[in-house]
């Protein structure tokens, strides 16, 4: 295991566990119920599914007696229905069959209209399958019809009892929807599977600018929930403070008071190395119910409410009293606190309004103690929450409680809470507070060797201890047993970098990350995944390509320090790259800016021009401007993300692993 200090503790725990859900951005292989693909024995007898398909032979059979029902076997029409029903099947369900958060009755249609602006990948007799449906279709009366919203009424419709044209038809199940949520970056359904958007390179790649817009180090930024330019900082002492970010070309530095926190916590932290305030998330009603949450390291030594159960015990198949001491501290005396507090009737000094979105300081004392868990190591704790943008739960990153190489097998015990993403549903808290089918992912540093990122969802195995990375893992010690590589289905990493391929002066700690960057102030950077080493000296690029071909091609990514900067950079000795100290995490503002949280400091992304880097589009930055003329296929800006974590589509950066 790789020597901790406090700073790479601090980012093992606050940076590492970041997770930014892509949906929006890229497509994936994603069932309608959330879960992934699964293998299929032989092929579907009905619908023909070989390999990984979302059905089974139950789930065919049920398809084969639905499609049986509707007594048009044999027609062309039957052709086109059966081809639609079994598109439930479909790797890629989950996308095909969204519109907004409620699911449709069939799939995406891929239609010319929609085609003629995101240039498909398919065949060109399959780029209006849309029309092809209701010429087939329009005017057969279908017994319980896929087409409308209630398709097991027992009455029989035909399409024009409905819609009068191609056009109207298309415009409520094509891709050509304006209502739906899918952007132009998703799937369509052409008759056969699921087709793509245009493979268009993506744009050069030169470096990414930056500017310093502030001072001090904090681990996480979180945006206003009002949807201003305001965020929350918190730093691992256990302090959060709110800032003002100023505007993209303003040249000023964000505004903050750290004399004046929104919330102090710092007596109730322990803060050392890999411990202290790690996690910051605000409920979605935050701006009526002031609700917010933040996750933190006790020790039971010193305060009464640290007083959890310790994560080894027999129930997880742990035996306590084989724990000796770790690093000086007793076992499970440092205990993992998840914790609500609020910002409720403190907002009187601005002005007549109350409204928690108003408030510049939340009350000092918790509302409600929502875990509180004791830790059998000092290391590998996890501590990042967040709220799934859609469904409303909280979601806890737990790391796989440290030892060397997981000793207990935490991360692949599913009775262990250690090494996994729980979700919470913060909204009903009661004994049974944890809802079921929930997410089995862990997020966990490497030993070392290997730092990954994961495409995640929901129930995958992303194979530790049994794997690092793509090797097989060989633990030290195991006297929680071991799990063979046989008895699971590991899901192997999408990106990431070995230690010895880092800088060999500076060598590698652990990987830092990360957001898909949805700006159009760096049209270059858009759609790519960010994230780097925590000490600071390399950062990487990574982007689907061809999009939803699950191949990620990487760049090593350059970085300068804008000519303009509000706060000079500082310089590092013998490079010529800007010195950013360590980078804890990465951050994004409401305006879908990207951010650098570093031992020394604040960093946001800004026009590539700034640093002299060549990028064909022009940034959206107030006197954005490009070195070259636009090409004419022009990249599109990603739309703002959708996903939710329920449905379990994220790229997480880890060295992380799941059950």
């Amino acid at each position: 295991m790789r020597s901790s200090s406090t700073v790479a503790g601090a980012a093992l725990l606050a940076a590492v566990l970041f997770a930014v859900a892509v949906r929006d951005g890229h497509s994936a292989q994603l069932c309608m119920d959330s879960s992934f693909p699964r293998t299929v024995n032989g092929s579907l007898s009905f619908c023909g599914y070989n390999g990984t398909a979302c059905c089974n032979a139950t789930d065919d059979a049920a398809i084969r007696r639905e499609f049986a029902a509707m007594n048009i076997s044999g027609t062309p029409c039957g052709d086109v229905v059966k081809s639609i029903l079994c598109a439930r099947c479909n790797p890629y369900a989950g996308e095909l069959f969204t519109v907004t958060t409620t699911r449709r009755t069939v799939p995406l249609l891929c239609s010319s209209a929609a085609s003629s602006s995101s240039r498909l990948i398919t065949n060109p007799g399959s780029s209006d399958y849309c029309s092809k449906v209701w010429d087939t279709c329009k005017d057969v009366r279908i017994p319980s019809s896929p087409f409308f919203h209630s398709p097991n009424s027992s009455s029989s419709k035909s399409l024009t009892d409905t819609w009068q044209s191609s056009s109207d038809f298309c415009a409520a199940l094509g891709n050509n929807n304006k209502t739906s949520s899918s952007s132009s970056s998703s799937p369509c359904f052409d008759g056969s599977g699921a087709a793509f958007n245009s493979t268009t390179k993506p744009l050069p790649l030169n470096g990414m600018c930056l500017e310093r817009i502030g001072n001090g180090s904090f681990l996480n930024m979180a945006p206003h929930p009002d949807g201003s330019n305001r965020v929350f900082l918190n730093n691992q002492l256990g302090k959060v403070f709110l800032a003002t970010i100023p505007p993209q070309g303003s040249g000023e530095a964000m505004t903050i008071d750290m004399s004046s926190p929104f919330l102090d916590v710092s007596d109730e932290v322990h803060f050392d190395n890999e411990f202290g305030l790690l996690g910051l998330a605000f409920h979605p009603g935050f701006a009526t119910n002031g609700r917010f949450f933040v996750s933190y390291s006790c020790d039971k030594t010193k305060s009464a409410s640290c007083s959890g159960r310790c994560a080894c015990n027999s129930d997880v198949g742990c035996d306590p009293a084989k724990l000796t001491s770790d690093n000086g501290a007793l076992p499970c005396q440092f205990q993992s606190v998840v914790a609500e507090y609020t910002a409720n009737g403190t907002a009187s000094d601005r002005g007549s309004s109350s409204s928690p979105a108003n408030a510049t300081a939340a009350r000092p004392t918790e509302v409600r103690r929502v875990l509180t868990m004791g830790l059998p190591f000092t290391t590998h704790h996890g501590g990042q929450i967040l709220f799934g943008p859609e469904d409303g739960y909280m979601y806890f990153m737990m790391g796989d409680g440290g030892g060397v190489g997981d000793p207990w097998n935490f991360a692949q015990n599913k009775k262990a809470l250690l090494g996994k993403i729980v979700r919470i549903d913060v909204d009903n808290m009661s004994t049974d507070y944890v809802p079921t089918k929930n997410l089995n992912l862990v997020a966990f540093p490497p030993q070392a060797v290997y730092e990954e990122v994961d495409l995640i969802i929901k129930g995958g195995n992303y194979g530790w201890r049994v794997y690092e990375g793509q090797q097989l893992y060989t633990p030290v010690t195991t006297p929680g047993g071991n799990t063979s590589a046989d008895s699971i289905d590991a899901i192997g990493p999408v990106m990431g970098y070995a230690h010895d391929s880092v800088n060999s002066n500076v060598g590698s700690a652990s990987i830092t990350g990360g957001y898909v960057y949805r700006s159009m102030v760096d049209p270059c950077l858009n759609g790519r995944y960010l994230y780097a080493d925590l000490y600071a000296k390399s950062m990487w690029a990574g982007i689907e390509s061809p999009e939803g071909s699950g191949t990620y091609n990487v760049s090593s990514l350059t970085f300068s320090c804008s000519k303009s900067s509000p706060i000079p950079c500082d310089s590092a000795a013998g490079s010529s790259l800007p010195s950013l100290g360590y980078i804890f995490s990465f951050g994004e503002d409401n305006d879908k800016d990207v951010y650098l949280l570093t031992s020394k400091g604040v960093y946001r992304v800004v026009d590539p021009a700034e640093c002299n880097y060549a990028c064909p589009i022009k940034s959206s930055a107030p006197g954005g401007r490009s070195s070259s003329p636009a090409p004419s296929s022009a990249v599109r800006a990603c739309a703002p993300a959708l996903a939710t974590l329920l449905a379990g589509v994220l790229l997480a950066l880890m060295s992380l692993i799941s059950v």
